[in-house]
C-alpha cells in the first residue's frame, strides 16, 4: 500500500476517534510533551533569545526525532503504519473538544447563566471572562473556534499531509511550545521569541487553507474573501487574522475590537466591520458547524494534495530518466 493511502486511511480514523472520543482522557501525548518542555525550561531558562531556541531545538527536533523513528519502526507493516498514523492523528488534532467546550458555553449563555459561562471560558481562551457580558462571552468563543480551527486541526492535517507521523507530531509540538512560551511577558519576551517565530512560519500554510475552506464552506462565500481581503491584515496574529476574517465574513458577524488578556486591555482592530452585525449567542453553534465543515473538507484537500505530489514528483522523475535515455 502506498504511503498516499496509508496517509488517507490513518488521517480518516484518527479524525474518527477524534469525532467519536474527543480528546484521551489519560496519558494524552501533547499534555506529556508539555511536562518535557517545562522541565527542558527549566534547566535551559535564561533572558535570552540563544537560549529559547535551543529550548525550540531540543524539544521540537526530540518530538520529530521520536516520531520518525516509530514510523520508521512499523514501516514494513501496513496495518501498522495505519494504526501509528490514526493513534498520531487523535492525539493532535482537537476539534471534537473544541466544539464541546464552545457547546458548553453557549448552553450557560442560553440558560442565562453567564456565571457558569465565566468560569468555563478559561478552558478555551485566555480572556479575562469577569469583564465580557453574554454576548462578549459569544464573541470571545466565536473567535476561539475560528483561531483553534487552524491551530488545531487544519494545520495539523496539512503538516500530516507533508510529512506523515513527524510532520502531525512536529505541528502539535510547534503549537503547544508557542503556546507555553510564545507569549509577551517578562519571562518570555526573549526566551519565547524563537518558538512564536516558528508557530508563525508553520502555521502560515494552514491559516491560509482554513481561511479558504471557511469561504468555500460558510453561509456567505463572497462575505468572506471580502472581510479576509479587508481586514486580515490589519489583525495584530499573522495567521489569525486570515482565519478570524473569513470566518467572521462567512457568518455576518463583526470580531475582533478590545479584548482583556490577564489584565491587559487590547484594542484590537474590528473585522467586518462594514458588512457584519455583532456576535449574538446562537452564532457560537453557527461557527462549531463552520468549523466541523472545514475539518472535512481539509481532510480531503489534504489527502488529495499528498496524492497530487507524489504523481507531479513521480511524472518529474520520469521526465528526467526519458531525457537520460535519449541523450
Amino acid at each position: 500500500m502506498s504511503a498516499d493511502r496509508v496517509f488517507a486511511y490513518g488521517a480518516g480514523l484518527g479524525l474518527l476517534g477524534d469525532h467519536l472520543l474527543g480528546d484521551p482522557r489519560r496519558g494524552h501525548p501533547v499534555a506529556a510533551f508539555g511536562r518535557a518542555a517545562s522541565a527542558v525550561e527549566r534547566m535551559l531558562w535564561r533572558d535570552h533569545r540563544g537560549r529559547g531556541a535551543l529550548h525550540t531545538a531540543v524539544c521540537v527536533g526530540g518530538a520529530v526525532s521520536l516520531a520518525a523513528l516509530a514510523a520508521s519502526a512499523v514501516r514494513p507493516s501496513r496495518a501498522g503504519s495505519i494504526a501509528l498514523t490514526a493513534a498520531a492523528t487523535w492525539s493532535v488534532v482537537g476539534g471534537t473538544s473544541l466544539a464541546r467546550e464552545a457547546r458548553t458555553i453557549g448552553r450557560a449563555l442560553e440558560a442565562g447563566d453567564i456565571e457558569a459561562a465565566r468560569a468555563r471560558l478559561p478552558h478555551l481562551c485566555g480572556r479575562d471572562p469577569q469583564a465580557l457580558d453574554a454576548d462578549g462571552i459569544a464573541r470571545a468563543v466565536v473567535e476561539s473556534v475560528a483561531e483553534n480551527t487552524s491551530d488545531a486541526v487544519v494545520g495539523a492535517l496539512m503538516w500530516g499531509a507533508v510529512g506523515g507521523v513527524p510532520g502531525l507530531v512536529g505541528f502539535r509540538a510547534v503549537n503547544t511550545l508557542d503556546a507555553m512560551v510564545g507569549h509577551k511577558s517578562p519571562r518570555y519576551q526573549r526566551y519565547g521569541w524563537a518558538s512564536a517565530r516558528l508557530d508563525d512560519v508553520a502555521g502560515w500554510p494552514g491559516a491560509r487553507l482554513t481561511a479558504l475552506l471557511a469561504a468555500a464552506s460558510g453561509p456567505d462565500p463572497r462575505g468572506a474573501v471580502r472581510a479576509w481581503r479587508m481586514d486580515a491584515h490589519r489583525h495584530p496574529s499573522p495567521n489569525a487574522g486570515p482565519v478570524e476574517a473569513s470566518f467572521a465574513g462567512a457568518l455576518g458577524v463583526r470580531l475582533g475590537g478590545t479584548l482583556s488578556y490577564a489584565g491587559r486591555v487590547e484594542h484590537r482592530p474590528v473585522l467586518n466591520g462594514g458588512g457584519g452585525r455583532a456576535v449574538r449567542v446562537p452564532d457560537i453553534e453557527r461557527a462549531v458547524s463552520l468549523s466541523r465543515r472545514v475539518t472535512v473538507l481539509a481532510l480531503g484537500v489534504s489527502v488529495a494534495g499528498r496524492a497530487g505530489a507524489r504523481m507531479l514528483s513521480g511524472a518529474f522523475t520520469r521526465g528526467l530518466l526519458a531525457k537520460g535515455r535519449k541523450a
